[in-house]
């Protein structure tokens, strides 16, 4: 009755579990932490050193716990955040704080060769490339910090830097390649320097590591590795995945037919294609878990980040009245989307907290405001607005790979809302299920690591006997009716209004800047 020992690495907590071949979560120890923190307004860092610490705490702690379920473990699978790179000498010392994906600066503007200039300003993605230079951690350490990008030896992803502490080896794999770096995601291999967008991300090649495909060998626990988190020496570590891409797995989209919606800090809707598929035009699609598939995804950045935001700025109220009942503030928050019509009462949020490829000078938007609305309309108003951000981009997606999407998974810290599911599903007009575990990036990489470990032989087999659909939300036409009206006369022609006013309030606030620093 062998166990996956799975560690989930994200950016406020560590996850260690232990998952059986029936996908059942036999034991779990969780460890949380500062996600960052910031020299300067704007950045976010965080110490390479603090995730080790958790990954060995939580290690320990389960494994004094559970003993003798530790005695089952037959392998290790990593999964970790997305779009964190690491910059280590030959020795494998981190030479400086990791740069999180939160993170705003912005290098300078980086001089791309006059092919890419003219090609990409011809098809409307000059800006946009241009942004997604200034906003690459490689360009910002090459220019302010060129000691540190001298010395760099490997420039590793998140996820290949834990590898590396736990194997000795610089390795990663393919499924983990999601972020500001030269890679060819319909190859799944790094760019070669004559590649057409190489010079936006241009990391040397040298400094790039070697890559494996997920359920391949990465390598076996250290010694020191061993000592520090009570893993047996000798422990094979299997390749796994992106936190996004192991939750697409871990609810079972396979293939074509089901979207994976995962409610977290980035809020974000994917599916599983064997055709390489752009979400929009020169908007990658990421390498799935499975050797020869790809997952389109839309992005909703810092998408149920809002729910915090409106939590620590209008529902004190709920957050005291949850403390005294023993209950979380989100079953109060429920009850506020509970008594608000499907809507908001003509109360529309547009998303764009933080800036897109395709909008790069998109802001967030509320309009319609009137008398009666209440923090309650606003709550429901962020939900849906997240909802039909997730929408737009299913809608677009499914036109791009030509195929329509029957059933919506969910995952994420929003999952675990009633109340939530039932507006996505009501949104979107689709059953939205919820599989057995809220730990649905745990599930995916225990099913990548027991494939690894020949327990099946592929992972359709690992799903179909990991995943079990639980909860069922079926739309309800009224509602439906209404989200679809709104998202076709509004919603939808809302960003094209706004959008000069975003271009200008952009011009405004660098006049402004230059001011400043000129003083």
């Amino acid at each position: 009755d062998p166990l996956i020992l799975t560690f989930d690495c994200g950016t406020q907590s560590t996850r260690a579990m232990l998952f059986d071949k029936k996908g059942a979560l036999i034991a779990k120890s969780k460890v949380t932490f500062e996600p960052y923190f910031s020299i300067e307004e704007g950045y976010a860092e965080q110490y390479a050193e603090v995730y080790w610490d958790k990954i060995k705490e939580a290690s320990v702690s389960l494994k004094a716990k559970y003993p003798a379920e530790w005695e089952r473990v037959i392998a290790v699978s990593i999964t970790t955040m997305r779009d964190n790179c690491v910059c280590v000498d030959k020795d494998g010392k981190v030479l400086r704080p990791v740069i999180l994906w939160l993170d705003r600066r912005e290098a300078d503007d980086v001089k791309l060769p006059l092919k890419q200039k003219l090609l990409f300003s011809a098809i409307g993605m000059g800006e946009g490339l241009k942004m997604h230079a200034r906003v690459s951690p490689c360009n910002w350490i090459r220019q302010k910090e060129p000691e540190v990008w001298a010395n760099t030896y490997k420039y590793l992803m998140f996820s290949g830097y834990v590898n590396f502490l736990f194997t000795g080896k610089m390795l990663d794999s393919t499924a983990n390649m999601i972020g500001h770096i030269p890679f060819d995601y319909k190859n799944r291999c790094w760019q070669k320097p004559s590649g057409l967008t190489y010079p936006v991300t241009p990391v040397e090649t040298e400094k790039l590591c070697d890559l494996v495909e997920p359920g391949e060998l990465i390598g076996y626990v250290t010694e020191k590795a061993s000592a520090e988190t009570g893993i047996p020496v000798g422990m094979p570590v299997i390749a796994a995945g992106s936190d996004k891409g192991c939750e697409t797995l871990g609810t079972g989209c396979n293939g074509d037919g089901i979207a994976s919606l995962s409610f977290g800090t980035t809020a974000t809707i994917q599916f599983t294609t064997t055709k390489y598929v752009e979400p929009t035009p020169f908007m990658p699609a990421y390498p799935a878990m499975i050797k020869g598939k790809y997952n389109p995804e839309t992005q909703i950045f810092r998408g149920y980040w809002m729910v915090t935001w409106f939590k620590n700025e209008f529902a004190a109220k709920e957050e005291l009245k949850a403390k005294e009942l023993g209950i979380s503030s989100e079953v109060l928050l429920d009850k506020l989307l509970e008594v608000v019509p499907a809507g908001s009462d003509g109360l529309l949020l547009q998303p764009y907290w933080s800036p897109v490829l395709k909008a790069p000078e998109a802001r967030g938007a509320v309009v319609g405001f009137s008398d009666k609305h209440t923090k309650g309309h606003l709550y429901r108003a962020i939900i849906e607005g997240i909802g039909y951000g997730l929408l737009e981009g299913l809608k677009t997606m499914e036109k791009r790979a030509k195929f329509n999407i029957k059933r919506l998974t969910v995952s994420g810290g929003g999952s675990g809302s009633d109340a939530i599911c039932q507006i996505t599903a009501d949104m979107c007009g689709l059953p939205v299920s919820r599989v057995q575990t809220y730990e649905t990036s745990g599930l995916g990489a225990a099913m990548v690591g027991f494939v690894g470990m020949n327990e099946f032989k592929d992972l359709d087999e690992a799903r179909d006997n990991m995943v079990h659909y639980g909860d069922e939300f079926l739309p309800n036409p009224e509602n439906y009716r209404v989200y679809s009206v709104t998202y076709d006369r509004i919603y939808k022609n809302m960003y094209k209004c706004v959008k000069p006013l975003y271009a200008e309030m952009r011009n405004v606030r660098n006049i402004l800047k230059n001011k400043q620093e000129n003083k």
